[in-house]
């Protein structure tokens, strides 16, 4: 199969709209039209990746993080970042990367931290905003069930564990046709009226062409008049981060154990201990020191995350433990996460987990 055909698979689960803005996701090296057999799934390019790949018979890498991450302005092969991509375009291996776009999947990075954890009723610690439109169309009342039909197949009133979710208003349309229109009721140049319904539907921002498509296709107006706007709501659906209970409250130095454990981390850098048993745990995989004021707001006993820094520690103020356990340690079950879902999405293709620890940090 082609790579496009893959990549457009991996962003109908992880649209790249959803990625950050300082991010630098999709295909970086490589061509949408070449075929592809195999892919090798990492949670970082590195050249012994790309050897990986080459020993494989793989034509395409699928990386959580970006190999190019800022613009390249030369390739001489100085830096690690240069060797890793011209051997790619060297043995014609191409480079996708899927980072925040992953991150931001209510099922993504951090909720497989918590289902490692045992947690129960997860949900998105910090949900995005201004990801939700909304349709406004007419509709004549005798095609309302076909283009709502239409419309809900194409992903249109979707909210949270809802579908199939609309809002009607029963109104009368006016219009009047011009010498070569083809109206569906009435005659061109006579002014017609007709009873319709207002429709509103709510959908997420990446399935806007798909949903405008899909009511053109199916409306029996020559002339389809819908409206489109912006939604501040929040979507539960989007967003960093996860926070969810233990099945049953732990001590705190029994906790770190289970930490250490479960998430096979060797070290944990952390704020004070409170005295206080933890229940309500917050994560966010990868950097999160951003995320330590929704933990707080959320009544998490405490965040698990990577890369804080020394002042970060000051801001749990005694309310909640903060626990660095490594940037590599809290992604390591990205890779499995990206594999599960191609092979499941396409079980006759060859998509393998690369057997390479692309940790960069040691511990002594």
């Amino acid at each position: 199969m082609k790579i496009n055909e893959i990549t457009k698979i991996l962003e109908s689960w992880a649209p790249l709209t959803y990625a950050e803005d300082f991010d630098n996701v999709g295909l970086l090296v490589g061509d949408l039209n070449s075929e592809c057999s195999k892919a090798l799934v990492t949670l970082d390019t590195t050249e012994e990746i790309v050897e990986e790949a080459i020993r494989e018979g793989c034509e395409l890498i699928i990386s959580f993080h970006p190999i190019i991450f800022s613009g390249l302005k030369k390739l001489t092969g100085k830096t690690y970042v240069e060797r890793a991509v011209i051997m790619a375009i060297k043995n014609d291996i191409a480079i996708y990367s899927i980072h925040t776009a992953l991150d931001n999947h209510k099922n993504g990075v951090s909720h497989e931290m918590g289902v490692q954890l045992g947690l129960k009723n997860q949900r998105i610690l910090i949900p995005k905003t201004n990801t939700l439109r909304k349709l406004t169309t007419y509709v004549p009342s005798v095609s309302v069930s076909k283009v709502l039909e239409a419309l809900h197949s194409a992903g249109a009133g979707a909210i949270g564990n809802y579908y199939d979710c609309s809002f009607s208003t029963k109104g009368i349309g006016t219009f009047t046709g011009n010498d070569i229109s083809k109206p569906n009721t009435g005659k061109p140049g006579k002014p017609e009226r007709t009873e319709e319904l207002q429709l509103h539907l709510t959908f997420d921002q990446n399935k806007e062409m798909d949903i405008i498509k899909a009511l053109k296709e199916v409306h029996p107006y020559e002339e389809v008049a819908y409206e489109i706007c912006e939604l501040s709501n929040i979507n539960q659906d989007i967003g960093m981060g996860s926070i969810g209970e233990l099945e049953k409250s732990m001590d705190e130095i029994a906790f770190f154990d289970y930490i250490k454990k479960h998430l096979n981390t060797p070290h944990i850098r952390h704020s004070n201990y409170l005295g206080r048993e933890i229940k309500k745990v917050a994560l966010l995989g990868g950097s999160g020191s951003f995320a330590i004021k929704a933990a707080k707001s959320n009544g998490a006993d405490v965040l698990i995350t990577a890369d804080l820094k020394y002042h970060n520690f000051f801001e749990a103020e005694n309310k909640i433990i903060l626990m660095d356990i490594g940037h590599y340690e809290t992604e390591q079950y990205t890779k499995k996460i990206i594999a599960t879902y191609l092979t499941k999405k396409i079980p006759n293709f060859a998509c393998i987990l690369s057997q390479q620890s692309t940790n960069p940090v040691n511990y002594s």
